[in-house]
């Protein structure tokens, strides 16, 4: 046997060989594929309002597959879908118009630009012959937070045993599924959380103007946080609102009072320099004969 039949047996077995090992792995993947989504919870997925998230097949080429669709909420509306190359976007639902850009190679649906509306739950489907192995994907779409505002609730310092303490209020407008959390340097001090209902949140937190640590409100969900940091230094010097316009109604009370007393005491006055007057006119008056 010369060298040019070797080679040619050598190449012929590495081919099949390869091919086998090729149909051994497309069969465990169908069989990962097929089995695997089954086992445990649904995959969950969060994001903030206005950016993206990508929805994916877990596959590197899905040549080998003869269908991908994607579907959405409890209805199964389909979305998108590519089958032997050709892509096509379900044009049944306008919350993902100009929002949906389905990779060729991989089956892999982007979503861009996303809103509240956009949260729930996706469906993917594989096609490969006879068997559609299914995987269920659970998305959360989260506002952005408003920044806490830190606020004076007892209006002046009091002072016990030489200590100067007030009662701060953090607080937040229309809010929910977030938590509102006061530290002290990194040290969580205390917390409140609202899950589905948007409301108004409101957080007391006590505080000596003698203490050096640093205090912070916190507001944040799975995706994003917002900070507010308090320094102390400045909460009893610098007037707040309530101060600024409490001082103002008492300097206007004290104008008023001071004008009504100048007024009456002009009256009082008048009143005693007439009273004088005629007092001394009735004295200097000559009286007539006596009859």
């Amino acid at each position: 046997m010369n060298s040019t039949a070797v080679f040619f047996f050598f190449r012929h077995f590495v081919r099949n060989y390869l091919k086998r090992w090729k149909k051994m792995i497309h069969a465990i993947v169908l069989f990962c594929l097929c089995f695997f989504p089954h086992i445990g919870a649904v995959t969950e997925m969060a994001v903030m309002e206005g950016d993206f998230f990508t929805l994916r097949t877990g596959l590197t080429d899905i040549q080998s597959v003869d269908k991908v669709e994607w579907r959405f909420g409890s209805s199964r509306t389909l979305i998108a879908s590519i089958e032997n190359g050709s892509i096509e976007y379900g044009g049944g639902d306008k919350r993902f118009r100009d929002r949906l850009q389905l990779v060729r190679q991989t089956g892999d649906l982007t979503i861009t630009n996303v809103s509240n509306e956009h949260s729930g739950d996706y469906k993917r489907t594989i096609t490969i012959g006879l068997q559609e192995p299914t995987k269920d994907i659970r998305v959360t779409v989260y506002p952005h937070l408003p920044v806490p505002v830190i606020t004076k609730y007892s209006p002046q310092c009091s002072s016990s045993s030489s200590v100067s303490r007030s009662v701060l209020l953090c607080s937040v407008l229309n809010v929910s599924h977030v938590t509102l959390s006061w530290y002290k340097a990194t040290s969580l001090v205390s917390s409140i959380s609202v899950s589905d209902l948007s409301i108004s949140l409101s957080l007391p937190l006590e505080v000596e103007y003698q203490d050096n640590n640093t205090y912070s409100c916190s507001l944040n969900n799975p995706v994003n946080n917002q900070t507010t940091h308090l320094d102390i230094n400045k909460l009893c010097h610098t007037p707040d609102h309530w101060s600024q316009r409490a001082e103002a109604v008492i300097r206007l009370v004290v104008t008023a009072v001071m004008g009504v007393a100048a007024v009456a005491a002009v009256i009082v006055l008048v009143y005693d320099i007439r009273s004088r007057r005629v007092e001394l006119e009735r004295k200097t008056k000559p009286r007539g004969p006596m009859v």
